[in-house]
């Protein structure tokens, strides 16, 4: 009996043509069945959010507060990154102030992550709240109070703490990290560029310096006074305690836990959770605790928000509000001029909007995408008004993008100015010569046809750099004098890449007005004479089925689970994230003089 062989062709075509059809039908079925979610989501999904008589909204602000709220699901960790956005905090507030549903605020906060403008914001928008009659009851527990945290739950009506919780009240101080002794290992070496004068830019110095220059040191302590004396003033108005006494307690280091915190009168009480829960509940006439009636403040302001946008947005807005957070860029994850023109551009077109503020939270970035945006904001201001807000920061390129507007708002505690320019060119070649043993050999048509990194400029290069940094500074200076009213020459007094608080940078004429993101949209309003204001966002808010059933998801489950979210030391994501940003940097940069961690 002869065997008969099968061919290679005879296995493989019927395998692949089986496991082919699998794989269409099992995308298939996949499809359906999560369209079949997404479809029914709203009848399986979160049902329209029902409010009841005598609720008070439960506020956690806990993360990260951006100037948009965000959902992005991580697959690293399973489980929804947010953040919270200020837009939709400050929005919560205003119409929880107005609804006869809601008769007061629960707030408790833990690993806040923002800057003192948006926290500054948000306190003021809980003092707002507050004269409409309702209360607000700030719990704070975990393990460390911190000043930041502190700050905005001073201004409640009440302000209790776990009993045994630590809490910090020692002034502002500020940590920069250096890397030239780690450079100088490596041997690599940084060849900087400055403006000729900008001695303030100190970007840079972090590369060739294992220390603080005098001029960084003046102006971090500078603006670290102005900012403290701003916050302290606000404590002590609203704790009634004398400011001079605030910085005793300060200076002596006197408060170590909540007991401290209760005896010199910066919190009511040490109670724990429940005898708050009880105490909110007793302030509503319940006479049981399981009678309360708490709603999730975030779900509330977001969805209020959303749904207020889509009003707005097909019934004639008549103020834009464009957002703009990060490093400036011509594209990617920032604050980018790819993104950020496009919106003045639509903003421009829609004939419904009269006036337009710009709201700005970047410590700057590349000069060209800074150019890019300037240029669409000073032909928008030609036709509709322009009005700032700054947030935290906007500093450098970030003050760039706002010189050309008609009117600048900025917190006292915002970071700005910082009018100056560098340039940043790495020496690798010693280093991949002495530690890997390569060489370089070059041929080119021209004598400097050959830039690169593995060998260092020479003198003649170092000035051609020179003078275009300058060139760009002066550009900025010219930018700003127009913008402002001022002779390059006044700037120039000022600018030198110095970055100076919101207090400062009023009194030497940088900003117009002393105030957040709801006083520039008031202002806008009335120069625009608009009575009826219909406010839409920019970007445009959208709905997203498939995050808001994983939100959904998140929300129900971690309840019952326990999900690890295996992330990386915040120090190491910090360093991280510097490093992404010094590889992103192409060109000349208009950038914040420092980074620092603010405590």
């Amino acid at each position: 009996m002869t065997e008969k062989k099968l061919t290679f062709g005879k296995i493989f075509w019927p395998s692949f043509l089986a496991v082919f059809i699998m794989s269409v039908i099992g995308l298939l079925l996949f499809a359906l069945i999560i369209g079949g979610i997404i479809g029914s989501f709203g009848e399986f999904g979160p049902k329209p959010l029902a409010i009841k008589s005598n609720t008070v909204l439960h506020m956690t602000l806990d993360g990260e507060i951006s100037e948009k709220s965000s959902s992005t699901f991580n697959p690293a960790s399973f489980v929804m990154d947010k953040k919270n956005g200020l837009s939709d905090i400050l929005y919560g507030l205003e119409h929880a102030k107005n609804d006869t549903k809601i008769k007061g605020v629960f707030l408790e906060i833990g690993n806040l992550n923002c800057g003192y403008a948006s926290a500054r914001e948000i306190r003021n928008a809980l003092k707002d709240f507050k004269k409409s009659g309702k209360f607000v009851v700030a719990y704070n527990g975990g393990e460390v109070i911190t000043q930041k945290e502190y700050y905005i739950s001073s201004a409640a009506n009440e302000l209790y703490g776990f009993p045994t919780s630590t809490m910090e009240f020692i002034g502002l101080g500020a940590e920069l990290s250096f890397f030239k002794g780690t450079l100088d290992k490596l041997e690599v070496e940084v060849q900087v560029i400055r403006g000729t004068n900008n001695d303030f830019k100190s970007a840079v110095e972090p590369f060739f310096r294992k220390n603080m220059s005098d001029s960084s040191r003046l102006q971090i302590e500078r603006y670290m006074h102005s900012m403290w004396d701003d916050i302290r003033s606000e404590i002590a108005e609203d704790r009634e305690i004398p400011e001079i006494r605030l910085n005793e307690i300060a200076d002596s280091v006197l408060i170590h836990r909540v007991d401290d915190a209760v005896k010199y009168k910066l919190i009511d009480g040490a109670k724990y959770r429940d005898e708050v829960i009880a105490l909110i509940s007793k302030k509503i006439g319940n006479a049981k605790e399981d009678d309360l009636n708490l709603q999730a403040f975030e779900k509330y302001a977001k969805k209020k928000f959303y749904q207020n946008q889509v009003l707005i947005k097909n019934n004639n807005p008549n103020i834009a509000v464009i957002l703009a957070e990060g490093n400036v860029m011509t594209d990617g994850d920032g604050l980018t001029s790819k993104e950020i023109c496009k919106l003045f551009q639509d903003v421009r077109k829609n004939k419904s909007i009269k006036t337009v503020v710009f709201r700005i939270n970047s410590p700057g970035g590349s000069a060209l995408a800074s150019d890019e945006i300037w240029r669409e904001v000073a032909l928008t201001n030609k036709t509709k008004k322009v009005v700032v807000s700054m947030g935290d920061v906007a500093a450098s390129g970030g003050y760039y993008i706002a010189a050309p507007a008609s009117y600048i708002f900025a917190e006292p505690t915002t970071i700005t100015g910082s009018i100056g320019v560098f340039g940043m060119i790495p020496f690798t070649g010693k280093m991949l010569e002495n530690k890997l043993g390569m060489t370089f050999d070059r041929a080119g048509t021209n004598k400097h046809s050959v830039m690169t990194t593995n060998r260092k400029l020479t003198p003649e290069e170092f000035t051609i750099i020179q003078e275009e940094v300058d060139a760009i500074y002066a550009q900025f200076l010219e930018r700003v004098s127009v913008g402002r009213g001022m002779t390059t020459e006044e700037v120039n007094t000022f600018a030198r890449g110095r970055v100076w608080t919101g207090t400062d940078a009023l009194a030497i004429g940088l900003v117009d007005e002393l105030g957040g993101i709801s006083s520039a949209i008031s202002y806008a309003a009335k120069k625009a004479s608009i009575k009826d204001k219909k406010i839409l966002y920019y970007p445009l808010k959208k709905s997203d089925k498939l995050t808001e059933l994983l939100e959904q998801l998140d929300e129900d489950e971690n309840s019952d689970l326990n999900i690890s979210s295996n992330q990386m030391p915040k120090e190491l994501i910090r360093y991280y994230n510097q490093l992404k940003d010094i590889e992103a940097m192409t060109g000349i940069q208009m950038r914040m003089p420092f980074e620092i961690i603010m405590h």
